[in-house]
Parts: C-alpha cells; structure tokens; sequence
C-alpha cells in the first residue's frame, strides 16, 4: 500500500475519472435488455419512453437510441408515438434456434472426443453451478449457465467460426431457457439429468453416444415450438 498521501489522493481521483459510467444509451440498453432476457419484460410488454427514461434516469433522447438498437436485434418492435413492444418468442424462432444448435453443438459433441481433461472439469463446475442455482429458484442465472455448459463444448472443438456462429444465438437461448424454466419447472431435473449424460458419455470417450444425447437435449424444444410437452 503506498504511503505518500499526496500520491494516493492523486490515484484517488484519478480512479474516480477513470471509473465513468457508460453513456447514458448504454445504460439504458443494458437494463431493457436485461430485463428482457429475464422475463421481467415479458413478450407483449409496451414499454414507453418516459417510464424507461424515469426507470435508468437519462433523458429521452438516449431511451430512442438504445430502443433503436434492441429492435435491430429482434428484441422490440418499435411503434411512433406509443413505445416498444416486447416482442414474444415466437415458434419460428423456437424452430430456427433449434435446428442451428443442432447442426452446430452435434458436430462440436462428436469433435469434443477424446474430451480433454480440462474440458471436462470445465463442464463438472458448471453443471456444479446450475444445480445450486436450479435449487435455490434462480431461473436467470440456470439459464446462462445452462447456455454456457454447451457454449463450452462448443469452443473445445477449435473451430472459430461456428464458435462465433453459436455465440450469435446467445441472447435468443438465453431467453428460450429462461421461458421454458418458468413454464415448465419439471424440465429442470430433465436437463440436468441429461447434463449428467453429457458428461458421462465424453468422460467415457464414446462420440455417438454424446451426439444422440445432445440431438434428444436439443430436440426438446422444437416439441415446446409444435406445442408437445414432453
């Protein structure tokens, strides 16, 4: 720890410079966003910009910017003069998210043998992880986790593009995920459950075995989009 007082109260303030918020349409993206994501702002919401400008506390004028921004990435729809709608998960997109990750996370499982030890150590902590948050209600939080747990496998196969390509459907999964554990709770055990399957069938160095585990784990949600629960 330094000593000299002048010196510290120099790199008191100078932290305090270099720790700025971010710009107010950053703040306000972040938080809409987030929201969400989380179901907090559920499909069908109209949000307006004067409750979102009170909510961050900026002006209008940034609340424009970062709604502009959310509907680019299929999040809103914006209406002159009335706001934002929320925008629901539709089918189409439960359907298209689902044949991508298919395509994607099948190839990476059948890449991802042999499973290199720090690989699967990786997958141990985070399945650790979303038991723990699955088991105190956090769906938020299993949800990110539960895309990370594929997300993981994914990038052990060393291909940047569809690392890329799969970090691309990010946001979409994460709101998916989100959905689908409060819709369907039941589903929480099921997805660990076949976590646990995953896992096992990498440790146990068997390709096939991986691959038609993560095709029934994906799968399940282009069921939810054609309305059977399974």
């Amino acid at each position: 720890m330094r000593t000299c007082c002048i010196y510290a109260v120099g790199m008191s303030l100078a932290v305090k410079q270099s720790v700025k918020q971010p710009p107010a349409a950053d703040r306000v993206y972040a938080h809409v966003k987030q929201a969400v994501l989380e179901r907090r702002y559920e499909g069908g919401t109209l949000l307006t910009e004067g409750e979102l400008a009170e909510a961050v506390g900026v002006s209008r004028t940034p609340v424009r910017e970062a709604l502009l921004r959310l509907e680019v990435e299929g999040l809103l729809k914006l209406y002159p003069k009335k706001g934002a709608l929320v925008l629901p998960v539709s089918a189409q997109e439960i359907a298209d998210v689902v044949e991508t990750r298919q395509l994607v996370e099948e190839h990476a499982a059948r890449r991802a043998v042999p499973a290199p030890a720090g690989l699967i150590e990786r997958l141990e902590e985070l399945l650790a992880k979303q038991k723990a948050q699955a088991a105190a209600g956090d769906f938020a939080a299993a949800a990110v986790t539960d895309r990370c747990f594929h997300a993981e496998i994914v990038r052990s196969g060393g291909n940047e593009i569809l690392s890329r390509l799969y970090d691309q459907l990010r946001d979409r999964q994460l709101r998916m995920g989100v959905a689908v554990m409060h819709s369907h709770p039941d589903r929480i055990a099921k997805t660990l459950a076949e976590h646990e399957e995953i896992l096992r069938a990498l440790r146990a160095g068997d390709a096939e075995a991986a691959v038609g585990i993560v095709h029934r784990h994906v799968s399940w949600f282009s069921h939810l989009a054609r309305g059977e629960v399974r």
